[in-house]
């Protein structure tokens, strides 16, 4: 099983955190399990979360064809939980899952309280970026 910490620190655009830093998002986090056959993320949905995959499998579909298969380790929507932009494809648990789910409202809340967190976020995503022109 992946932990969420593990999963957390691999982002890009958590790259930059330190240890504390990471501990508090990861503080923000809830478990949840969801069964298999559901669709958690629903494509062109408003964003309320990201998901940590601990464990299962899950199939991300977009227009209906099959794009991605993720597993543990997986994070699903951490980008449009910055950004805030609608969900670009569908989600759907294969097997039943175990993850770990970062609301947008409270991580929006800690990025105004801990500019630090939000610098080192904001460096990471122009890293990503930067990596991707490349």
């Amino acid at each position: 099983m992946t932990s969420p910490d593990e999963a957390l620190a691999t982002l890009p655009i958590f790259s930059e955190l330190s240890r504390s830093e990471l501990r508090k998002i990861r503080s923000l986090m809830t478990p949840v399990n969801i069964p298999a056959g559901r669709t958690f993320i629903t494509e062109g949905s408003a964003v309320v979360e990201a998901f940590i995959l601990l464990e299962g499998e899950a199939v991300v579909t977009r227009g209906g064809k099959e794009i991605a298969r993720l597993g543990p380790g997986a994070v699903v929507g951490e980008m449009a939980v910055l950004s805030g932009v609608p969900r670009t494809a569908s989600v759907t648990a294969e097997t039943d899952i175990l993850a770990e789910v970062l609301n947008r409202r409270e991580f929006v809340s800690l990025l105004d309280q801990e500019p630090s967190v939000t610098k080192s976020i904001l460096i990471g995503v122009l890293r990503r970026l930067h990596d991707l022109q490349s």
